[in-house]
């Protein structure tokens, strides 16, 4: 659902896919390529919400702040599901993970990973290319260029997963049987463990 709030309407880019079961509303500007899964809420109500080409924010995420603030998802930015960001500006090429929660005037610079159920407290400002762990997160380590080609990759199923479900996404009624012919789904990206023994 799209909706108006205060004479502001989202503008979202024709090549991105937003699920009919997320929210977008009021001040949010949303690039190429970006996907909006289901449950996520997107509130521009308070401020603007730029969301850069080829983000994703994966299912059951909130994104919002306090009144009078913007924030900015630089391109590429992959938002794992159940993640919440509240006025924080997430660097270009990071990965926030799953149930992590990032707060206030928090800057995530370009590249860093923040571990899956990782709380970032208020203000903090991360370096480009750091890992971030933790309750409250704490930065462990660099993040290595295996690490980021992984992540990259994983970001580029996303980008072209709008396509996708402007493609082939319909509601249908489920069948009743699993017929003979049903397809197989090839295992085209690995785990980082198993990247790493490539």
């Amino acid at each position: 659902m799209i909706y108006e709030f205060k004479g502001f309407i989202p503008v979202v880019h024709e090549s991105s896919f937003i699920h009919p079961q997320a929210a977008v509303m009021g001040n949010v500007i949303i690039g190429k390529d970006v996907y909006i899964g289901p449950g996520a809420a997107i509130r521009g109500d308070w401020g603007e919400i730029i969301i850069e080409d080829g983000c994703n924010i994966q299912e059951n995420c909130t994104i919002h702040m306090f009144p009078g603030k913007s924030m900015v998802l630089k391109a590429g930015a992959h938002i794992g599901h159940g993640a919440i960001i509240h006025g924080a500006n997430i660097g270009a090429n990071c990965l926030v993970g799953m149930n992590a929660v990032i707060m206030d005037n928090v800057e995530l610079g370009d590249e860093c990973i923040v571990g899956a159920l990782s709380f970032i407290k208020a203000d903090m400002k991360i370096p480009t290319r750091k890992m971030v762990v933790g309750n409250p997160a704490t930065i462990i380590k660099d993040v290595s260029d295996e690490m980021i080609a992984w992540k990259t990759k994983g970001t580029a199923l996303y980008q072209q997963l709008p396509a996708e479900c402007h493609e082939t996404l319909r509601a249908v009624e489920p069948l009743r049987e699993i017929p003979k012919n049903r397809p197989t789904q090839e295992a085209f990206y690995k785990t980082l463990n198993e990247f790493k023994k490539k």
